[in-house]
């Protein structure tokens, strides 16, 4: 069972730039990339927060959506990885403390 946290991508989005500068002061989110401004005057930015966080980053003229669950994705991310070395020679012998262990 794994104990890490779930975190999620979110963007906040504040109806203007001076109200997400204040969260951004205030709640200090862990965000990616710069802010971006809509044609209607308001500004976002992606933030990567767990649940609660997220939930705590509303506000008036604050509102939050869930991107991803950045969690799960990269755990999907990891199942690509493969196993092995696979630059290492076929008749490469592993050094270090470990147990000679026959495949079945």
């Amino acid at each position: 069972m794994s104990t890490a946290r779930q975190l999620l991508r979110v963007r906040v989005t504040a109806k203007d730039a001076e109200t997400l500068r204040t969260l951004l002061r205030e709640a200090r989110p862990d965000v990616g990339g710069r802010p971006r401004q809509g044609e209607d005057g308001t500004c976002s930015i992606e933030a990567y927060a767990s649940p609660d966080e997220a939930e705590a980053l509303e506000r008036e003229g604050v509102s939050v959506t869930i991107v991803e669950d950045a969690t799960a994705t990269g755990r999907a991310r990891q199942a690509e990885v493969g196993e092995g070395d696979r630059f290492a020679p076929d008749d490469a012998v592993p050094r270090g403390l470990a147990l000679k262990v026959k495949d079945a």
